[in-house]
């Protein structure tokens, strides 16, 4: 039996030795059209078949028998054939037919035409519906079109050629397989990374659509599914699926798309995955222009739906080209129209009021729905003051084969309670790359969704934030903002000890430089840019921008300038600014975030010390660059100075891996980072344990085999150090030289002399705790645990290999020709 990565790869190799120049968003068109009319004579074949209660046939008798029976009954065979499949080929149109005109010599391109345009008046659908109308228009497939050859005989001779690459695939047969359906996806998708930006216009990433697909059916009460930016129906498609199969047979299937030829693709693409054309309803028109579906009933309030899903292009300009009012129902609500620069909130909306009162919407669209200011600040604030959205998912950047730009999903509810929390889920920096693309992982996907049903802080990926924070929002901090500001809270406990205040609780005077006006010099003054990434300094004659792109702060006596200055060049310092910068490409710190900050205080002895430190280490800078300048010609100085300096770098050091490590554990584990508590020791047990030193090598193997990364070893999986302490106390009786001797002979042992190279691992001492911490390279060859298993790094986590996936990996990786 065939199966489907057969028939991919067949259907691939096919379309692109027949698409010559053609342009891949025009080919699609034809291939596609082609596959679904084989699709629908294999169905009518199949049908008189089992009506008929004919046993095992050729293909050819078949279509003979077929042919016999509908001269001597006609429109009665017709009508049975409608009843079953609501529509059905005549016999002189089946695409049979036109393979035999190929083999006898007889083939004529008018032919193929008169069979599509004759299709759509065979579709069983309610009297004065049309929605199957121009299913094969010439939009869609245009056989006079001389992309397909300069003159007839040509693009007959393509026409062949592109029929015959379906010829012996029995696409009733494939779809009972559930392989039909995937296949033509799979086309689709292809076609859509292949079209780059027009991609957009009709493909919604598979990964995506699962998300999507997965959170709008955790309501098993779902009769209805409108897509009003249908694009190729995958979306709509995809929802269907992860219903019961009980009830996708009662689903009723909505949606609209503007672009004719990309609508007949979706009314195609519904067809072909067995969705009866009764519980379909699609339009051909703008949804942001007369708004559809109407509410046969009530026409004010529009058709509602159980699941609204879509999938919109991103800030279309001038979409209000039908010059809407207030007085259009689907606005109303939200009392302002959405600006006509930025049609993102008008989908919204319009997907909004078309969504049952129990009903759930997810919508994808680029990040800056979530800060963008002036009427979208005003909708924004309407739907959280009503609490109408339930989770922003935040999605890795170049995902969408037209945009490499961050998206959204936004779940939105009509029956959330007043006080129910707003749901932040993080997964943008959750992905793994492939070619030009980012892609989301099966794992990536499923912990979305975990998070999104079981509604739980995650310091690392989804947090709730309770109504009372949220209300009265006219942005949405983005979520750089918020893992900044979870590292703020981290980096925090450093300044216990220290007193914090509000920001603009130690200012006396705040002034914004402009254009034409210049600052003067004032005595515990610190000057911040408002752009860009220069450290803030304390006079005039170090500014490095222009004036007016500063914020001059004259500071009150219980802060010194120097100290502040210091702070700001620290992590915590950096991140302070960075939080309180406007969203968006050009983004400038906003004056009453950053007042709004909180700066750590200490006793102002303390900060006239660092006042102090600071001038000596710029003495010290002085001197040394002094000093390297003139080494040459006075050498026995180097003598002198040689045993102070190692002294001065040991103690740099020092504190400079204790820092490195910090700031790591505060960014949390990922692809290039991972925490283990110990080596060897289980802390429950407190005994030496094999599985645990087994999970640390293979960490480092999967380093190794992917593009390095760092092992602590002493920290636990919640980012806090534990230390090595014990552990080394227990089985070396403290004694750090024996313990990495057992570390060495581990990796010798297990991975093998050949990757030392690759491998550096030392003691770093943070606050009496000790860590190891091992820093691997990329190798240039493939690296086996024990000659045995192979592991990778995925974001974040350690995954085996084996098989193909292996060697295909390996071939790629290392770029070996053999393996």
């Amino acid at each position: 039996m065939i199966i489907l990565e057969e028939i991919k790869r067949r259907l691939w190799d096919g379309a692109n030795e027949l698409r010559g120049s053609m342009d891949v968003s025009r080919y699609k068109d034809y291939m596609l059209g082609l596959m679904f009319y084989k699709f629908l004579s294999d169905k009518t074949l199949d049908a008189f078949k089992i009506s008929a209660g004919l046993g095992k046939i050729t293909e050819e008798e078949l279509v003979k028998e077929y042919k016999k029976l509908r001269e001597e009954n006609g429109e009665d065979l017709d009508k049975t054939i409608q009843r079953v499949l609501g529509y059905y080929v005549a016999p002189e149109y089946l695409y049979q037919t036109w393979i035999m005109d190929i083999n006898s010599g007889d083939f004529e391109v008018q032919k193929v035409t008169d069979s599509l345009h004759n299709f759509e008046r065979s579709v069983a659908i309610e009297s004065g519906n049309d929605d199957f109308k121009g299913l094969f228009s010439s939009s869609t497939i245009d056989l006079t079109d001389t992309a397909l050859g300069r003159n007839l005989n040509e693009r007959s001779k393509n026409i062949q050629a592109l029929i015959m690459i379906f010829a012996d695939l029995n696409m009733a047969t494939l779809q009972k397989g559930d392989i039909l359906g995937d296949a033509y996806e799979y086309l689709i998708g292809q076609f859509a990374m292949e079209s780059g930006k027009k991609a957009g216009e009709f493909y919604t990433p598979p990964q995506v659509s699962e998300v999507i697909a997965r959170i709008v059916t955790q309501s098993s009460n779902i009769e209805s599914i409108y897509d009003p930016t249908l694009g190729s129906g995958s979306l709509l498609l995809t929802v269907g699926k992860y219903l019961d199969p009980s009830i996708q047979k009662k689903i009723h299937y909505y949606g609209q798309e503007k672009n004719t030829g990309i609508f007949n693709l979706a009314r195609m693409n519904l067809l072909i995955n067995n969705i009866h054309p009764d519980k379909i309803k699609l339009r051909n028109g703008d949804t942001l222009g007369e708004d559809w579906p109407k509410n046969p009933e009530q026409s004010n309030k529009g058709l509602k739906f159980d699941a609204v899903v879509m999938n919109p292009p991103f800030s279309i300009r001038n979409w209000n080209r039908d010059n809407l009012t207030l007085s259009d129902p689907r606005f109303k609500s939200v009392g302002v129209l959405p600006p006509n620069s930025m049609g993102d909130f008008a989908f919204l909306l319009h997907g909004l009021f078309h969504l049952k009162e129990n009903g759930t919407m997810a919508i994808v669209l680029p990040n800056g729905i979530l800060f963008r200011g002036g009427i979208e600040g005003k909708i924004r604030k309407k739907l959280l003051d009503k609490n109408l959205i339930d989770t922003i998912i935040g999605l890795p950047s170049n995902l969408f084969p037209n945009t490499g730009i961050p998206v959204t999903i936004l779940i939105l509810k009509k029956n959330r309670h007043l006080e129910e929390p707003l749901l932040l889920i993080d997964a943008t920096q959750n992905f793994v790359r492939k070619g030009s693309r980012n892609i989301l992982l099966e794992k990536d996907v499923d912990k979305i969704v975990d998070r999104y049903i079981n509604r739980k802080n995650d310091e690392a990926f989804s947090y709730l934030i309770p109504r009372g924070k949220f209300i009265g929002w006219d942005r949405i901090p983005s979520f750089e903002q918020i893992r900044a500001k979870k590292q703020i809270e981290g980096l925090e406990t450093q300044y216990n000890k220290y007193k914090k205040t509000i920001f603009e609780n130690i200012i006396k005077e705040f002034n914004i430089g402009s254009q034409n006006k210049y600052f003067e010099e004032i005595e515990n003054t610190i000057y911040i840019p408002r752009i860009g990434t220069s450290n803030p300094v304390c006079s005039i004659s170090e500014l490095i921008l222009k004036e007016q792109n500063y914020f001059q702060i004259v500071l009150k006596d219980t802060i010194s300038n120097e100290y502040l200055a210091a702070m700001f060049k620290s992590d915590l310092g950096r991140l302070i600014l960075e939080t309180s910068k406007t969203a968006g490409l050009m983004k400038r710190i906003d004056k009453t975030s950053l007042c709004k900050s909180i700066i750590p205080v200490p006793d102002i002895d303390i900060q006239k010390q660092i006042g102090r430190t600071l001038d000596k280490l710029e003495t010290l800078k002085e001197g040394i660059n002094k000093f390297d300048k003139e080494l040459a010609l006075n050498p026995t100085t180097s003598i002198k100075i040689v045993d102070q300096l190692d002294q001065i770098l040991a103690v740099l050091e020092e504190l400079t891996d204790a820092d490195y490590i910090r700031n790591m554990i505060r960014k949390g584990e990922s692809k290039i980072l991972e925490f283990k508590e110990t080596f060897s020791y289980d802390v429950r047990k407190k005994s030496k344990e094999k599985y645990i030193e087994k999970s640390a090598l293979k960490t480092i193997v999967g380093f190794l085999n992917s593009d390095g990364g760092i092992l602590l070893i002493g920290v636990n999986d919640e980012g806090i150090i534990k230390g090595i302490n014990t552990e080394s106390e227990k089985f070396y009786k403290n004694n750090n030289d024996r313990y990495l001797l057992n570390f060495k002979n581990a990796l010798k042992e297990k991975i093998g002399e050949i990757f030392y190279p690759f491998i550096r691992y030392r003691m770093v001492d943070i606050d009496k705790k000790l860590v190891l911490m091992v820093e691997c390279e990329k190798s240039d060859q493939p690296c086996y645990l024990e000659d045995e298993e192979f592991y990778v790094r995925t974001n974040p986590a350690t995954d085996k290999l084996s098989g193909r996936k292996m060697f295909e990996y390996i071939r790629s990786h290392f770029e070996l020709d053999r393996v």
